[in-house]
């Protein structure tokens, strides 16, 4: 009867410490954290200007546009879903466009975001960009995308600034 017991306790042990939040190597306390830098992301977003290495011409999201089109596009990010879109305003010569998003934020402050096209599952995209967020308040963020331009590293640096919740 010990036995059973003993083994009981054993199985019951070694479910929970399976089934345990800290699978994924984040603490509660991380994961909080984590979540309330995500949420700052909520709303709607202007990119106010763009630093990059200007000797460089530069098409971001493979949008066949110059960076000079995505200064001034309006972002929406929707952290409880992950989902968002980015619009790209058509002034200036640059092309008029909304374009649906998915997006995540690892505990490295790492933003992933992958292009989604009308019915498609964001699951099946199986490429996509990946930038560090830096500075994130309620008022305004930075992406930094890291690029290779003649062998050189660069970073293209996003400035954002809140538009609206």
């Amino acid at each position: 009867m010990r036995k059973l017991i003993f083994l009981g306790m054993l199985g019951t042990a070694l479910v929970a410490t399976s089934c345990s939040s800290n699978k994924t190597g984040v603490s509660a306390g991380e994961a909080q954290a984590l979540r309330a830098d995500v949420m700052k992301l909520k709303g709607q977003w202007d990119i106010s200007n763009i630093d990059f290495d200007r000797n460089y011409s530069i098409k971001p999201f493979d949008e066949g546009a110059s960076i000079n089109c995505f200064v001034g596009s309006s972002w929406t990010l929707i952290p409880n879903n992950y989902t968002g879109t980015y619009t790209l305003h058509g002034e200036n010569g640059c092309p008029s466009k909304i374009q649906p998003i998915t997006f995540s934020v690892d505990k490295n402050s790492v933003v992933s975001i992958k292009k989604v096209g009308d019915g498609e599952k964001a699951k099946r995209v199986l490429s996509g960009y990946k930038l560090l967020l830096e500075n994130a308040t309620a008022d305004s963020f930075t992406l930094v995308q890291s690029l290779t331009a003649d062998g050189k590293a660069m970073d293209v640096r996003y400035n954002f600034v809140r538009k609206g919740k």
